[in-house]
C-alpha cells in the first residue's frame, strides 16, 4: 500500500536540499501567511485517487478524490502522513494520530495516545507506539487485519486486507484472517504493504516479494534498491542512483515511471508518484483501465460504463476497450443496432432484436431473456430492456426493486446504479427500485428522454431544457440553463449536449471538465467516472472527469514557481442555497463572467475552524489560485483566497452572515492579486 510520507527522513534525504467582503460582515485586517512558493514537499503518500505530500513546513497538502473530505488535511505540524482508499492520517509531531475522510469502518478514529509512526491501509489504519507495539483500528476486519500481532516492532505496513510488521530483530510478520500470513525469511530494512502482497527491502538492497502474483506486482526486478512501495496490483523501487522503476499491473501506465533522480516515491490505485529532489512532485498513470483510450476508426455511437467503453461502428460491429476483468469488453463478433455498457457487463441489441450481453454476470444481470426487444440499458448490475409491444422487463439482482417494472407500455428505458426509469408514451418518466437519493422522485412535465446515473436521473423536457434529481453531493443535479438535445448521467456526473453540439458538463468533473472535447458532436455518454462523445464526422473522443490524484497542484510540480505577471483582481461571491450549503465563487472585477470552481459548495454540517477549499480557480485559461472557507464558532463563514503560489489573503470584511437570504449572491471588496 501507499509509502508512509515521512517529514524527517525525508528531510534528511533532502539534506533540507473567503474571500467574501460583504455589506453585513464584520470587518478586519488583512493577515497573511506563509508564503506557499517557498515551501517544498519533502515525502508523498498516494491512496486510491488522491494523494498528499508533506512540506517542509511540517504542513499537509492533498489533492485528488475529495467525496469523503480525504484531502481536507487540517492545520497543524505533522511529521508524517498515509493515505488510504478514502481516508487520510497524519502524524502530529507530538505524537498524537489524526485522521480525516471516510470514516465508514471507523478507519479515521484514531487511539489517543502517543505513536513514532502510522501507516494507513485501504480501511484499516495502524500506528506505532513509542513502546513498539502495533495497534490498529478500522476495517470491516473480515480478513483481521486490524488484529495486531502482540511484541515489539520497528515499523508497520497496513495493506488492502492485511498489515505487516517488522521486528526490532528485523524479521518480518504478517497478519490477516485472525492469524498471521507467510511473510519471507531473513532479515529486512523495510516492509510495504500492497492489495495482496507484500515487498521488502533486504538489507543487502535486493527487493523481495510475496502473496498474489497476477499481474507480476511481485515479480521484483534484481539489483539494488534503497527504498519501495508496493501499490494495490503495482510495486515500485527507487535505485540507489534516484531511478524509479516500477512492475506489475500497467494498465494505466502507472509503472511507466519517467526518467530522472527522485528521493522517495509512492505507489497507489492505478498510479505512482515520486518526489524529485529538488522538492517537485511528478505523478504518472491514471485513466484507470484506459476507458478513455480511443482506438481509430469511425463509430456512430459509444456507450460509456464503468471502466470499459463501448463504440458501435458505422458498419454495425462493436468494439469495447478499457476494464476488461470480467470480459465486458470482449465484444462478439456480428451486427447490432444499439449497445450499452454497464458497470462491469454489456449488452448489444442485434439488428434481429434480440438482445445479447456479455461480462460480469454474477447476479444474472447478462442473462438477456429470450424474444424482441427494441430498446435495451445496462446498468450498474442490472440491465433492462424494451420489448417491440412497449413493455419493460429487467433482468438481475433486484437489490431494491430496480428490476421489477411496472405494466403498461413505455417508449423508453433507463437502468441506473439499483433504480430504472421508463418514458411512457404520454411523455411522461415513471421511475422505480431505490430511492435513498430521490433518484425515483420524477418531477412534472413532459419529457422527450430519460437517462439514470448512479443515483440521480436527469430528464430532457420537450422543450429542450434539462432537470435532474436524486444525488446533489457533487452537483450533478444542477443542471445549467438552456436547450439540449440530449443528456446523459453517470456516476456523480452529467453531460448534455447543447443544440449546437458543444458538450457541456456538470457535477464531480473536476479538472476533467477541460478536457470536454471542442467543435460539434452528435452523441454524447456519460460513464462511472468519464465520458464520451461522437462528432458529426464520426471521430469518437473520451476524456476522464475526475480530477485524478496524479493531476498535482502547480505550486507543488513547480517549486517556487509562483504565477507571474498581473493576474488583476476581484471579489469573491457567494450565496446560500436552498438546502443549506453555500456556494461560492469568483468574479474579476474586469466585468469578466463569474467562475464557479467544481468544488464550490461549503457543507451544511461542518469542523469548526477547519479550513476547506475550493479547486482551482481558472481565468483565461491561467490558474489563479483557490477559494478557502471555515466554520466560525458563532456559525458564520469566513472567506480567503490563497493566490496560486501566493499567500492566503484575508479580506477586511469576510464573513457571510447567518442569515443570508436564499440565492441572494454577496460579494467581498476587491483583491488584488498582484503584479
Amino acid at each position: 500500500m501507499p509509502t508512509i510520507a515521512t517529514r524527517r527522513t525525508a528531510l534528511a534525504s533532502l539534506a533540507l536540499g473567503a474571500l467574501l467582503l460583504f455589506a453585513l460582515g464584520a470587518a478586519g485586517d488583512w493577515q497573511r501567511a506563509d508564503a506557499q512558493d517557498d515551501r517544498r514537499a519533502v515525502a508523498i503518500t498516494v491512496g486510491n485517487q488522491h494523494a498528499c505530500a508533506l512540506l517542509d513546513s511540517a504542513e499537509v497538502e492533498c489533492w485528488g478524490d475529495n467525496h469523503a473530505g480525504q484531502a481536507d488535511a487540517p492545520a497543524g505540524d505533522f511529521s508524517a502522513v498515509g493515505a488510504g482508499e478514502g481516508h487520510t492520517c497524519g502524524l502530529h509531531e507530538t505524537g498524537e494520530i489524526e485522521c480525516w475522510g471516510n470514516d465508514a469502518f471507523g478507519q479515521a478514529n484514531a487511539p489517543a495516545g502517543r505513536f513514532s509512526a502510522v501507516s494507513v491501509g485501504w480501511y484499516h489504519s495502524c500506528g506505532l507506539r513509542e513502546t513498539g507495539e502495533v495497534e490498529c483500528w478500522g476495517g470491516d476486519n473480515a480478513f483481521g487485519q486490524a488484529d495486531a500481532l502482540a511484541g515489539r516492532f520497528s515499523a508497520v505496513s497496513a495493506g488492502g486486507r492485511h498489515t505487516c510488521g517488522l521486528r526490532e530483530t528485523s524479521e518480518v510478520e504478517c497478519w490477516r484472517n485472525n492469524g498471521e500470513v507467510d511473510a519471507l525469511a531473513g532479515s529486512f530494512s523495510t516492509i510495504s504493504a500492497g492489495g495482496q502482497h507484500s515487498c521488502g527491502l533486504r538489507e543487502t538492497g535486493e527487493v523481495e516479494c510475496w502473496g498474489w502474483n497476477y499481474y507480476g506486482q511481485t515479480d521484483a526486478p534484481s539489483g539494488r534498491f534503497s527504498a519501495l512501495s508496493a501499490g494495490d496490483w503495482h510495486s515500485c523501487g527507487l535505485r540507489e542512483t534516484g531511478e524509479v522503476e516500477c512492475w506489475g499491473n500497467n494498465s494505466a501506465g502507472q509503472t511507466d515511471a519517467p526518467s530522472g533522480r527522485f528521493s522517495a516515491l509512492s505507489a497507489g490505485g492505478y498510479y505512482t508518484c515520486g518526489l524529485r529532489e529538488t522538492g517537485a512532485v511528478e505523478c504518472w498513470g491514471n485513466n484507470h483501465f484506459g476507458q478513455a483510450d480511443v482506438p481509430s476508426g469511425r463509430f456512430s455511437t459509444l456507450s460509456a460504463g464503468g471502466g470499459h467503453t463501448c463504440g458501435l461502428s458505422d458498419s454495425g460491429t462493436v468494439e469495447c476497450w478499457g476494464d476488461n476483468r470480467f470480459g465486458q469488453a470482449d465484444a462478439p463478433s456480428g451486427r447490432f443496432s444499439a449497445l450499452s455498457a454497464g458497470g462491469g457487463h454489456t449488452c448489444g441489441l442485434r439488428e434481429t432484436g434480440a438482445v445479447e450481453c456479455w461480462g460480469r454476470n454474477d447476479y444474472g444481470q447478462a442473462d438477456a431473456p429470450s424474444g424482441r426487444f427494441s430498446a435495451l440499458s445496462a446498468g450498474g448490475w442490472h440491465s433492462c430492456g424494451l420489448r417491440e409491444t412497449g413493455e419493460a422487463e429487467c433482468w438481475g439482482p433486484d437489490l431494491g426493486g430496480e428490476d421489477d417494472a411496472p405494466t403498461g407500455r413505455f417508449s423508453a428505458v433507463s437502468a441506473g446504479g439499483y433504480h430504472t426509469c421508463g418514458l411512457r408514451e404520454t411523455s411522461a418518466i415513471e421511475c422505480w427500485g431505490r430511492n435513498g437519493w430521490g433518484e425515483t422522485d420524477v418531477p412534472l412535465g413532459r419529457f422527450s428522454t430519460v437517462n439514470t446515473g448512479a443515483y440521480h436521473t436527469c430528464g430532457l423536457h420537450e422543450t429542450g431544457e434539462v432537470e435532474c434529481w436524486g444525488d446533489n453531493r457533487f452537483g450533478q443535479a444542477d443542471a445549467p440553463a438552456g436547450r439540449f438535445s440530449a443528456v446523459s448521467a453517470g456516476g456523480v456526473h452529467t453531460c448534455g449536449l447543447r443544440e449546437t453540439g458543444a458538450v457541456v458538463c456538470w457535477g464531480y468533473t473536476l479538472d476533467g471538465q477541460a478536457q470536454t472535447p471542442t467543435g460539434e458532436q452528435r452523441t454524447i455518454s456519460a460513464g462511472w467516472s468519464h465520458a464520451c462523445a461522437v462528432s458529426v464526422d464520426g471521430v469518437a473522443i473520451c476524456w476522464l472527469v475526475f480530477n485524478d490524484a496524479a493531476d498535482v497542484p502547480a505550486w507543488l510540480r513547480q517549486p517556487g514557481g509562483a504565477t507571474g505577471g498581473d493576474l488583476g483582481s476581484g471579489r469573491i461571491v457567494a450565496r446560500r442555497l436552498a438546502d443549506g450549503r453555500t456556494e461560492f465563487g469568483w468574479q474579476p472585477v474586469t466585468g469578466g463572467e463569474r467562475v464557479l470552481p467544481q468544488q464550490r459548495y461549503f457543507p451544511t454540517v461542518a469542523t469548526v475552524d477547519r479550513w476547506l477549499r475550493s479547486s482551482p480557480i481558472e481565468v483565461g485559461g491561467v490558474e489563479i489560485g483557490r477559494i478557502n472557507a471555515r466554520l466560525l464558532a458563532d456559525d458564520r463563514i469566513e472567506f480567503a483566497f490563497t493566490p496560486t503560489g501566493g499567500e492566503r489573503i484575508l479580506p477586511p470584511s469576510r464573513y457571510f452572515p447567518v442569515g443570508a437570504g436564499v440565492g441572494r449572491w454577496l460579494r467581498s471588496t476587491e483583491i488584488e492579486l498582484g503584479g
